[in-house]
């Protein structure tokens, strides 16, 4: 067993016998809880697996449309605060717990972009890796992710539906009645300019269409519901009740409360206990606007044709309006929220909540973090808590989501009315709402429906007559808190604050996030969506250029992320220079960022990166919309949420894109360079009276770093310091950015002819004593085969993603191979490899912008057994030949790759002091694998020993053609895989002749003493925190055991005398 703990020491007792260690870190390590920052709970080594070798260009498709660029993920089912733009975006903070139906079942940390604070929640998609530039070209940041998400889904604007005259079956339209229109007058009166101009401001100003099968409607007591039909997946729906509740409605003995009423309402609840065994899987979270319980059920219930949605319905409506406050239930939430509290205070979330408070300072975003404070948090009794929930908890205030496998919207409406239509109108009446459904509500004052329901409200399903109004109980709150911003614009030089500093025994390098606070603009009409595109435009081509400059052997900065996004949880757009650098190099690192931007904002992008961006958008776009009926149902509800909560209008896949062609044609260089300079001028010309003044700076620096012969040195900078820096990079003299040529083929038709010619690819039997060389399994459809050079090939033909696919390499050995003179070569050489990023004759920039045209994903990593690369491509455009192409290409071994790979991982062995997680999984792994270095993270001693030639080795002498195999799944057709095989992969050079042998040292348990069974490690902090690690012997992932024993082999025995004692039962009894 392992342990840690922090701050005071502790006596640690467990029982058994699993190897543990307890490590008990002196002060807290923290838990990055709402931005989705960079860095997950606990740091990923720099093998950790989405390290990018080439052009990552296109994120894993997601079903929904994303709106911003970069995008912000409005919720964080797990428990996030939501905010923070680059910086936030990229962590994972707050943990929470994940419910399915009533058990908690573990521990998942936030990270998916602000989503709220949640100790109940949805385990989101989290990217790890140290976030090296690992060329993400599209790294969806704006206000709009137009890139994979098409601008489909994200926008959200209520849908018109008179009658629910469109079913679920209804096709699919796009009503762009009025923009064909305009464009035929358009070219009608192209010869006249000033016709021309007014017919393009027209369109500019035209809505954008609607999601012809969103359905709205209001309920006599206020409620208002949502229902959207999507058959995926099939046989089961969502369903979300949004309370229009959360932190900032707290007063100042109440810090906490709404988290404490989500967990007492949810885990109280003994209807949902009774939907165990359904298949139905619940959970909720709580941020600053809101509280959200959520189940995820079957459309019926196991062996019955039962209809699930009503016991779904009953179940939210007892969890959010009749929730029993015992004093018993309250206890012990009470006692788990004060646990989870010392859990999440990781060192990233208080990073997170440095961020945040500094951002939004003049406002109480800053002090009502959901998670609350642990002195009040103790003193409440149930009658407090009775009280908050009588105040905000009530129909009015909440919204219903239903989206999923629907098929009669008049009969899921009645089921609603007869669920929810009595509540809270038990009471006195009151008088009747005003025109607006929302009252005086303000924009952002209450960001989740402020703009995306109110004021549209006319046009929805009209539900509540006049004499049902006149007995509501409560209205919807006309007044909310007070969330003022101080905007930067330019001339409020009254609000300029000098650079804040964040120093901590628990940081390891230096980050600093210059922010720029604006008001939302909401993307309603073909102009908005215009303005969306040109700052994706323009953010991407400044994310490769920054990329251009990693290329150096020792760059000054680690990464460099600029992300323009909305947030509904703060209510507010935020751009965000993010830096992150070796302490030592943190001066360079800032001129090196803001010299970039201020060459960006200049001279602007050229005709090559507009034509190069927007058509990898488009292609991105049509992506998308091809996927419309492979979208899963929480991925749109989540959208849905996320563009009402900032006034967007909500588009399906096939009108968003539709939409983006319209708008892409009307774009210019000119208009591009002009609205992206604005994005940019809080940097570019920082200090000057007439420049927008950033929000806020914030540097998060160690107290203490490593200096070679010297150890630990203090470290310490000032805010004039940073200021310094900035100005000094913006003095420096800039040159515009040279045009790159684009490779449109990595091998040309007549290398392959000639290849093809040489070594006559072929496909030969499958294995020894087989005679067929093509097995097809139908129960899978999977179809094997093997080339002449010796490589096994897997496919498999699938519609799940149109015109999408996936494809992996896998070479047997990993780490397990490396020598006892070379520890540490393989994880080195494949990280030295995705640093690289060349393959043949061509540089780094022109792979990766050969991956940005095609829209290929390359990932690499090196684990304990595998070296894996992973492909991800569209089949359009030759976009599957282009991925074939740069799987056939030898990679290129770089010196100043290897320094960089080596830097990389020399900063990480010295973190692991600096992180509770870290070094607890540290001493375990020692304790299991008895101190065997292929299993942990490489010293400095073995990194220094090691050279580019050592690690070249290591990892190519496992490339051999029996030792590698290729599986590829995708939208494409079986002549056209078998093409790409023999072509890119059967030319490859045969190499399974040579004799290379592997040298496994086979792993042994033995007997362990008492003082390895059982470990503690205290660490220096100023919180408390701790945390524990059991962990024992198991089969691998083929069932072997360490006795040599197959365990498959002893499941058959078991079952076999299993059978054979009912039989004897039977007979004898």
């Amino acid at each position: 067993m392992a342990a840690a703990s922090a701050s005071l020491p502790q006596a640690c007792c467990y029982s058994g016998g699993g190897r543990g260690i307890t490590i008990r870190d002196q002060g807290g390590c923290s838990l990055r809880n709402r931005l989705n920052l960079t860095i997950p709970t606990p740091r990923p080594s720099p093998s950790s697996r989405p390290f990018t070798r080439f052009g990552a260009t296109r994120p894993k498709p997601s079903p929904r449309p994303i709106p911003s660029l970069s995008s912000r993920s409005r919720w964080s089912s797990d428990g996030g605060i939501h905010g923070l733009a680059s910086c936030r975006k990229k962590r994972n903070t707050w943990k929470g717990y994940t419910s399915m139906s009533d058990e908690v079942l573990t521990q998942a940390t936030l990270s998916q972009q602000y989503k709220c604070f949640s100790c109940l929640s949805r385990h989101p998609k989290r990217r790890t890796g140290i976030n090296r530039f690992t060329s993400q070209v599209f790294p969806d940041k704006s206000s709009f992710r137009l890139s994979r998400q098409t601008l489909d889904s994200v926008f959200a604007k209520q849908v018109h539906v008179p009658h629910a005259a469109m079913g679920p079956d209804e096709p699919h339209a796009a009503s762009t009645t009025a923009l064909g229109g305009v464009l035929e007058e358009q070219s009608l009166d192209s010869l006249d300019p000033e016709i021309e101009r007014i017919a393009l401001e027209r369109f500019l100003r035209s809505k954008l269409p609607i999601h012809p099968k969103l359905y709205r409607g209001q309920l006599g007591n206020g409620l208002r519901y949502l229902i959207l039909p999507n058959k995926v997946p099939p046989n089961r729906f969502e369903a979300h009740m949004e309370l229009h509740v959360g932190s900032i409605d707290e007063e100042d003995d109440e810090q906490g409360i709404a988290h404490m009423i989500e967990h007492v309402a949810f885990l109280g609840s003994k209807k949902r206990e009774k939907l165990l065994g359904t298949g139905a899987r619940s959970n909720a979270y709580t941020d600053f606007h809101h509280t959200v319980f959520h189940i995820h059920s079957p459309t019926c219930a196991k062996d019955s044709d039962g209809d699930l949605l009503p016991s779904v319905l009953d179940t939210l409506n007892e969890i959010a309006f009749h929730p029993k406050f015992l004093a018993s239930r309250v206890e012990k939430e009470r006692r788990a929220i004060l646990s989870e509290l010392q859990m999440m205070n990781t060192i990233e979330y208080r990073v997170d909540c440095q961020l945040l408070q500094h951002l939004h300072s003049e406002n109480k975003l800053s002090k009502r973090f959901p998670i609350g404070l642990e002195e009040q948090i103790k003193k409440w009794d149930a009658d407090k808590i009775r009280k908050f929930h009588e105040r905000w908890y009530f129909p009015a205030n909440a919204t219903l989501y239903i989206v999923g496998d629907i098929d009669n919207i008049s009969k899921t409406i009645q089921q609603i009315e007869a669920v929810f239509g009595q509540t809270g109108m038990e009471n006195e009446a009151v008088a009747a709402p005003t025109s607006s459904a929302f009252g005086g509500l303000g924009s952002f004052l209450l960001p989740k429906l402020g703009v995306g329901l109110a004021g549209n409200l006319s046009h929805d399903r009209p539900v509540v007559s006049a004499e049902q109004s006149k007995i509501l109980k409560k209205e919807r709150h006309a007044v909310r808190p007070p969330v003022k911003h101080n905007w930067s614009f330019p001339g409020n030089n009254e609000y300029v604050k000098p650079p804040e500093i964040f120093h901590h025994e628990l940081l390891q390098n230096f980050s600093i996030n210059m922010f720029c606070k604006i008001p939302v603009s909401k993307v309603q009409t073909y102009g908005d969506l215009r303005n969306v595109l040109m700052k994706r435009i323009f953010l991407s081509a400044l994310q490769f250029r920054i990329n251009t400059r990693y290329k150096s052997s020792n760059p000054p900065f680690t990464s460099i992320e600029l992300d323009h996004s909305d947030s509904g949880r703060e209510g507010c757009t935020v751009t965000t220079l993010t830096v992150n650098a070796e302490p030592k190099n943190w001066q360079s690192a800032i001129k090196v960022a803001v010299q970039e931007v201020r060459r960006l904002k200049e001279f602007g992008v050229t005709k090559g990166e507009l034509s190069r961006y927007l058509d990898a958008l488009l292609k991105d776009s049509e992506q998308l919309a091809a996927m419309i009926d492979n979208m899963s149902s929480v991925d749109n509800l989540d959208f849905i949420m996320e563009s009402d909560a900032l006034g967007h209008t909500v588009m399906d896949q096939r009108q968003g894109h539709e939409s983006l062609v319209a708008v892409a044609g009307i774009v210019t260089l000119e208009e591009v360079n002009s609205i992206g300079a604005k994005v940019l001028e809080f940097i570019s010309d920082f200090g000057k009276p007439s420049a927008p003044f950033p929000a806020a700076i914030v540097a998060c620096v160690p107290k203490t770093v490593h200096v070679d012969g010297l150890g630990e040195t203090e470290f310490s900078i000032t805010p004039g310091e940073i200021t310094t820096a900035i100005t000094a990079g913006l003095e420096e003299p800039i040159e515009p950015e040279p045009e790159i040529e684009v490779p449109k083929e990595l091998i040309s038709s007549s290398q392959l002819q000639e290849l093809r010619l040489q070594r006559r690819p072929s496909f030969i039997p499958i294995g020894p004593g087989v005679n067929v060389t093509k097995i097809h399994d139908k129960e899978t459809g999977i179809t094997q085969r093997r080339l002449s050079n010796g490589i096994p090939i897997n496919y498999k033909v699938s519609r799940n993603e149109a015109k999408g696919g996936v494809m992996r390499l896998i070479v047997g050995g990993g780490r397990a191979a490396e020598m006892p003179d070379s520890r540490g070569a393989v994880v080195l050489g494949v990280r030295t490899l995705s640093e690289a990023g060349r393959v043949g004759n061509f540089s780094r920039e022109q792979v990766e912008l050969f991956c940005v045209n095609h829209l290929i994903n390359c990932s690499l990593e090196s684990t304990e057994e595998f070296i894996c690369m992973d492909f991800r491509f569209t089949l359009r455009d030759n976009g599957m030949r282009a991925a074939f192409q740069l799987l056939h290409m030898h990679s290129v071994w770089l010196d100043d790759a290897f320094d960089r790979a080596r830097q990389l991982y020399l900063s990480y062995y010295r973190s692991i002091p600096k992180s509770l997680e870290l070094s607890t999984a540290h001493k375990l792994k020692l304790a299991m694998l008895n101190g065997d270095e292929r299993f942990i993270e490489p010293t400095p001693q073995l990194l220094e020993n090691l050279t580019l030639e050592s690690v070249r080795d290591a990892v190519m002498n496992q490339f051999v053609g029996d030792n590698i195999e290729v599986s590829i799944v995708g939208d494409f057709s079986e002549e056209d895989i078998e093409s790409c095989i023999l072509d890119y992969l059967g030319t490859v050079r045969a190499t399974r002749d040579y004799e290379i042998t592997h040298e496994f040292n086979q792993l042994i348990s033995r007997p362990f003493h008492s003082d390895v069974l059982f470990q503690q490690v205290f660490l220096k902090d100023t919180d408390e925190r701790a945390c524990a690690y059991i962990a024992g012997l198991a089969p691998n992932r083929w069932g072997g055991t360490t006795d040599g024993e197959d365990l498959f082999d002893s499941l058959r025995n078991i079952s076999a005398d299993y059978d054979e004692q009912s039989v004897y039962m039977r007979n004898h009894l």
